[in-house]
Parts: C-alpha cells; sequence; structure tokens
C-alpha cells in the first residue's frame, strides 16, 4: 500500500477521506468494513484520516467527507456544517444521507411533541424532524441505498480518484430484475417499487424475493401514476403503495400526490442556493 499509485503509468494522487455518521444504525460504513475480499485495493485508493468504526486515530484534513445518516438534531446540524466546511467534496452516503432514511418516517405523523410523548414519555430528549444533508448544507454526490452496496461505493471512488464523471443509472429497478430473469413478483403476490425506483443495487431485493422498497428513490422520469395503476391490478390499496414510497423518503413529493391535502407532508426547509445535483 506503500507504492505509488498510477493508472496507465500516470502517477495518481490519493485522496484524504473521512467517513462520519449522524442520526444512523451505520451500516453503510460497516458495508465498506465487510468488504474483505477488496477492503486493501480499496484503500490503496484512499488515505483515510478519520473513520471512528474502523480506525482510532482522528484528523481533519480530508479532502472528501462521506457522511451517514440523516439530521434529527440541532447539534448535528453545527456538525455537518463542520464538516463541510473542511471538505471539498461531501458525499451523502446512504438512504438516510440523501432522503432521510427510515429515521424520516417519524414525520410521518406530524406531530413530533407526540412522537417524542409515545417513545420517551417524559424523559427530555432533543429531537426535531428528520431531514436529509441537502437540506442544510452543499452535497456534491450522493450514493444511494440502505445499505450502499460496496462494490457500487468502490467503483465510484475509483471515478473520484480518476477524475472520471460519476453516474448512476437512469433506469429503474426492473430492468436489472429483468436481466437477472427473475419472476416478477407482483405475480407472486409482492408489492414492489421495481418500476419506478433508481437502479444500480442489482436488484438486490428483488433477486432475494422480496419487493422493492425505493431506498435508491426514484428513476428518471418515474412514473407514479402507473405504478398506481399496476399496483391496483394487482390488489393493492392506496395505503400499501404510501407505506412503501413514503419509508425511505426519496418519493416523499410523489406520496404527496396521492395523499389527501389534509395530510399533505410537513415543508422541509430549502436547500442552500446553488446545491449540485448529483
Amino acid at each position: 500500500m506503500s507504492e505509488p499509485l498510477s493508472y496507465l503509468g500516470v502517477p495518481l494522487a490519493r485522496p484524504k477521506v473521512g467517513f462520519f455518521e449522524l442520526s444512523s444504525c451505520e451500516g453503510c460504513q460497516l458495508q465498506l468494513l465487510n468488504n474483505e475480499a477488496t477492503l486493501l485495493d480499496f484503500l490503496n485508493l484512499v488515505e483515510i484520516v478519520n473513520f471512528r468504526e474502523g480506525m482510532s486515530e482522528r484528523g481533519d484534513n480530508y479532502d472528501i467527507a462521506f457522511v451517514e445518516g440523516s439530521v434529527t438534531r440541532k447539534d448535528e446540524i453545527a456538525r455537518l456544517t463542520a464538516i463541510r466546511k473542511h471538505a471539498k467534496i461531501l458525499v451523502a452516503l446512504g438512504s438516510c444521507a440523501c432522503f432521510g432514511g427510515v429515521n424520516q418516517l417519524k414525520n410521518r405523523f406530524r406531530d413530533l411533541e407526540w412522537v417524542k410523548k409515545e417513545v420517551y414519555d417524559d424523559f427530555p430528549i432533543e429531537t426535531m424532524e428528520v431531514h436529509p444533508l441537502a437540506d442544510f448544507v452543499q452535497v456534491d454526490l450522493e450514493i444511494f441505498g440502505c445499505p450502499i452496496k460496496k462494490e457500487e461505493v468502490e467503483r465510484i471512488v475509483t471515478d473520484l480518484v480518476l477524475g472520471k464523471t460519476v453516474r448512476h443509472p437512469e433506469y429503474p429497478v426492473c430492468m436489472e430484475c429483468k436481466a437477472n430473469e427473475n419472476i416478477c413478483l407482483f405475480e407472486l403476490g409482492e408489492p414492489c417499487l421495481g418500476p419506478v425506483t433508481r437502479a444500480g443495487c442489482d436488484a438486490w431485493c428483488p433477486s432475494n424475493r422480496r419487493g422493492c422498497w425505493g431506498c435508491r428513490g426514484p428513476a428518471d422520469g418515474a412514473n407514479i401514476k402507473q405504478l398506481e395503476e399496476i399496483m391496483r391490478t394487482y390488489g393493492f390499496d392506496r395505503e400499501t403503495i404510501l407505506d412503501r414510497l413514503e419509508c425511505f423518503g426519496g418519493f416523499a413529493s410523489f406520496a404527496d400526490t396521492l395523499r389527501p391535502k389534509a395530510k399533505k407532508s410537513p415543508v422541509t426547509q430549502k436547500a442552500p442556493a446553488g446545491r449540485k445535483k448529483s
């Protein structure tokens, strides 16, 4: 790992990176450490200076910050802002960072004080509505999934090191599902968001006979109206569709089109001007 990094004989700099977590299960970071077969090759691409799950040393001299988790407290806003200040590139790592993830399900109740009472009773706890990172800082790149797919992260990091444009699939999970020769889960009585969810996971859940829950967010041109027709054709009601669409937060705006006006989701804070879209 001490040998100079090169590509086609051209020397390459190893960027310094840091991994950080806000409110999350830290499963996305664990995915990277679990990839033992290619872990050393991955570590050879970068110089890790901050990674609480994998090392005891700490440093703030990083070029790229990978941030897992959603924002659920005011102190996390301050921490995220400080991370953004140090990083040349900030990457939202996983569904929680990109969309709010499973954490944002508490926003569904639209009554934060009631949620706090039900969960914590009278114990004093600081919490707020759940937000993705981009509601508070500029996000330069998003890596989708719950958890992330480690092979995809390695590909994206390789592209960053080589200075290549990072591209996400524009087509839905259904295309990967068909390529894997899977039986359509609708035919097996399982609801699935594969027709509208961004691909890139190699149809991870459908290949294991589990309907897609949309953790990667909407594919380009996602047709929710057509999904609703498909769901109804196979006997699923609107509430079942909403349960799926609202699970990870990526389809929040789409879910609002299916919900009665009196029950719209809370308006989230606007992203700062100049936010880059991945």
